[in-house]
């Protein structure tokens, strides 16, 4: 007995505390808080070092990927996981740089940023997709017309009669935007596992439809979870206390899964939404200034 609780991580109360909500949050925003595990990085930040909260924490991302698999069994489009991935290939090659070469308090800083910087961009393309949507004369519209405005893709929508989605964009502008996107997307997943909200607007910007749209972000981030693996255990971010903690952690983010499949459908949406901004908002904050 002795010998298995000296396998345990020596950590502060505080610090457990931190890691266990954080653990519960990955659950959650894999079946019911799409962006909410930019909560979590925040949350791990805080708790442990910089450059090894990450790999605690992808570790953790993992198990919550294979939970979304199982709950949003959709077909992904498989085309568009294809083209992303060289660009996020290099994405994660240049984070991976980025981190041999800086130090923690660099590392915690550039998180802190990433995150208010995906924060307010997010913020600002939903307003104005809002806007846009809304036209030029705010008036009531009917549940299923047109003209109002668009649904949340970052939720499933109920099953009622809507537009059918408009072909997706094409041409060269898209393959560059893909491109930026993929970068920035593989180097903030590999920095701060901040991926999330840049790949959701990519999803969004491509029309997807709901359904496909959370299918394809299932797929896409359990695959490039998976590969940043390699990457992580190269730099020598993964040691036997973070397997350990992870392991430990692993039933809380089962559970946040669990809850979150059940929830997801009850409570609105914007609550969701607002909680998270604010949450984060305070996290990137702390990182800056404590």
């Amino acid at each position: 007995m002795s010998d298995l609780a000296a396998l345990i991580p020596t950590l502060g109360t505080a610090t457990w505390v931190l890691v266990m909500i954080g653990a519960l949050v990955v659950g959650l925003s894999k079946t019911a808080m799409p962006g909410g595990g930019t909560i979590a990085v925040g949350v791990f930040a805080l708790a442990l070092p910089a450059k090894e909260s990450t790999a605690a924490l992808l570790l953790l991302l993992m198990v919550g990927d294979a939970t979304a698999l199982w709950v949003y069994r959709r077909e992904p489009d498989v085309r568009t996981l294809v083209r992303l991935i060289p660009s996020v290939l290099l994405g994660i090659v240049l984070g991976t740089v980025f981190f041999a070469t800086v130090g923690g308090d660099t590392v915690r800083t550039t998180i802190g940023v990433i995150l208010l910087v995906l924060i307010a961009v997010t913020v600002w393309r939903r307003r104005a997709a809002r806007v846009t949507k809304a036209g030029p004369v705010p008036s009531a519209t009917p549940a299923g017309d047109p003209s109002g405005p668009s649904p949340d893709l970052s939720a499933p929508s109920p099953a009622t009669a809507t537009p059918a989605p408009a072909p997706a964009p094409s041409g060269p502008g898209v393959a560059i935007s893909r491109a930026g996107y993929g970068v920035l997307g593989g180097f903030t997943t590999m920095v701060a596992n901040a991926g999330g909200p840049v790949m959701s607007m990519y999803f969004y910007a491509m029309r997807m439809p709901v359904l496909t749209f959370l299918g394809t972000s299932a797929w896409f981030f359990a695959i490039v979870n998976v590969i940043k693996l390699p990457f992580s255990a190269g730099l020598g971010l993964i040691t036997r206390d973070t397997l350990v903690m992870d392991l430990m952690l692993v039933p809380l983010v089962l559970i946040g899964a669990y809850c979150g499949a059940k929830i997801a459908r009850r409570i609105p949406q914007g609550v969701f939404e607002k909680l998270i901004l604010v949450l984060t908002v305070v996290s990137a904050l702390a990182l800056l200034v404590l």
